[in-house]
C-alpha cells in the first residue's frame, strides 16, 4: 500500500472510566439488549446471558458499541473494531491517574 493508501485508516483509542451506580438496571439493559438479538445463537445467548449475571462490567459491554461512536460521522466507514471491559479500582486523586497522559503522541495529531 502506498503511504495515500494506508492515511485512509485512523485508529481511534477511546479509554473511559464509567461509574456505576445501578449494577441491577445495566445487567437488566443488558439481558434485553441479548434477548432482543435475533441473529445470536442459543448456545451463545446462554454465555452471554450467564456472563452478564455475573459481572456489571460484561453488561456494560454488551450495550456500547463502537459502531455507535462513529455511524452518524460524515465521511466515514467503521472498518474494524474491538473493545472490552473490566472492573477497576478508581481514585482520581492518585498520583498514577492522569487522563491528559496521552493526549499526543509523536505527530502531535491527538485531539
Amino acid at each position: 500500500m502506498s503511504g495515500d493508501e494506508t492515511s485512509r485508516y485512523v485508529r481511534l483509542r477511546v479509554e473511559m472510566v464509567v461509574e456505576v451506580d445501578d449494577v441491577e438496571k445495566l445487567t437488566g439493559a443488558a439481558l434485553a439488549r441479548i434477548a432482543e438479538d435475533e441473529q445470536m445463537p442459543a448456545e451463545e445467548r446462554a454465555h452471554a446471558e450467564a456472563a452478564v449475571k455475573e459481572d456489571g462490567a460484561e453488561a456494560l459491554a454488551y450495550l456500547v458499541d463502537p459502531f455507535d461512536l462513529v455511524s452518524e460521522v460524515p465521511g466515514t466507514e467503521l472498518t474494524q473494531a474491538s473493545w472490552s471491559s473490566e472492573a477497576i479500582d478508581y481514585d482520581p486523586d492518585a498520583p498514577d491517574w492522569d487522563p491528559d497522559e496521552d493526549d499526543g503522541d509523536e505527530d502531535g495529531d491527538a485531539v
